[in-house]
């Protein structure tokens, strides 16, 4: 009997890709649900981990330039359909995708809890260095803007940039490792 006989011969929702789709969909809609949450002790100066680039430092760790920017780009548009579009974080979540994999594409570090905080730590330093261009950007076009003068801008930047970097690289692993598992698993069963 082949494969594909017994593959077919499992109903649908117990179907290795669909358990993992499942999942996957439901790590993201967790990540969403986190995104907004402000948990005790999960703070630094009002800023939150940011569980989407965690997401997609995760996924693309092990996966090519063109994955890893789709992750950046379907999380970027559904964290800009929970916030305001302006400034857009689809770019940044994009840029993060696409760097992380090209990271391990070069074998710059290795795969171990360690060395995907630093990426981590790097990607929100990177995603917030974006948001602040953008925002920099629109302030020097538009005139009657409602973001604050280019210097405090930049000094927000600096404070919200290593807080958001402290902390996603700090509970990054509590996401990676059991992603990273569950990946792991997946694809030695299919």
């Amino acid at each position: 009997m082949t494969s594909v006989a017994r593959v077919s011969s499992r109903p649908l929702w117990r179907q290795p890709w669909v358990i993992n789709s499942a999942v996957t969909a439901a790590s993201v809609l967790v990540c969403l649900l986190l995104l907004p949450s402000r948990i005790p002790g999960m703070e630094l100066l009002g800023v939150a981990p940011h569980w989407l680039l965690i997401w997609v430092v995760a996924w693309s760790i092990k996966r090519n330039q063109w994955q890893g920017a789709v992750a950046g780009l379907v999380l970027g548009l559904l964290q800009d359909a929970m916030t305001s579009p302006h400034p857009t974080h689809t770019l940044s979540l994009i840029v993060v995708g696409v760097l992380t994999a090209r990271l391990q594409k070069q074998r710059y570090l290795q795969e171990d809890i360690v060395s995907v905080a630093l990426i981590v730590f790097a990607m929100a330093v990177i995603a917030e260095t974006v948001l602040a261009l953008q925002i920099s950007f629109n302030q020097l076009v538009s005139a009657d803007s409602l973001y604050p003068p280019l210097g405090s801008i930049w000094l927000y930047h600096q404070r919200i940039a290593l807080s958001s970097a402290i902390l996603s690289s700090l509970w990054a692993p509590a996401l990676y490792y059991p992603l990273n598992r569950w990946w792991d698993r997946y694809s030695s069963e299919s």
